[in-house]
């Protein structure tokens, strides 16, 4: 290095877990929570664990993993030179994790009626990242999730939706050349 050249400066963000991504890639729902035992000061873990209460439909859980993961990612933000309402690019991978925590506080403050709290997370994710709503929204909502739903809660959606009638006509095969 030359003394002209100077050191890259890193950018203000989330610093990079790839021990926590791993986990989470390899872990299943029961186990996210371990996860988050590993490595309690994860901004990412306690997002996914905040997503994976949400898509359970528990708010009061959700609300709580994402207010911890929120706290954790402002400090790391804040070390690294951060201020409240400056950018927090979507782009930085790491950076998800805050923007994703952000997101699931919003959502679990509009399930429990916390209307306050729903107006200011949504300017805080909007100011943090304009597009980061939208990809959430496309990447890493509770939608994306499969709901466990059990056997007799099948049978009685079904019993629910039953109708009573003629049965099906059978389906007509057309020959090769698609004529009947």
């Amino acid at each position: 290095m030359t003394a002209d050249e100077t050191e890259a400066e890193r950018e203000t963000g989330l610093l990079d877990e790839p021990e926590v991504r791993e986990a989470l890639a390899t872990a299943d729902r029961g186990a996210v929570a371990e996860v988050v035992a590993e490595h309690p000061s994860s901004p990412l873990a306690w997002a996914e664990l905040a997503d994976l209460a949400d898509s359970e439909g528990n708010s009061i859980a959700s609300f709580a993993y994402a207010t911890v993961a929120v706290d954790l990612a402002e400090e790391q933000l804040a070390a690294s030179g951060w201020e409240p309402g400056a950018a927090v690019p979507w782009s930085d991978e790491p950076n998800r994790a805050y923007l994703r925590a952000l997101d699931a506080k919003r959502r679990a403050a509009s399930a429990l009626g916390l209307d306050t709290q729903v107006e200011r997370l949504a300017g805080e994710l909007s100011s943090a990242d304009a597009e980061a709503p939208g990809r959430i929204a496309s990447e890493y909502t509770p939608t994306q999730v499969i709901t466990i739903v059990s056997q007799a809660q099948l049978l009685e959606r079904a019993k629910a939706t039953a109708t009573t009638g003629d049965p099906l006509a059978e389906p007509v095969a057309l020959d090769a050349a698609g004529e009947d």
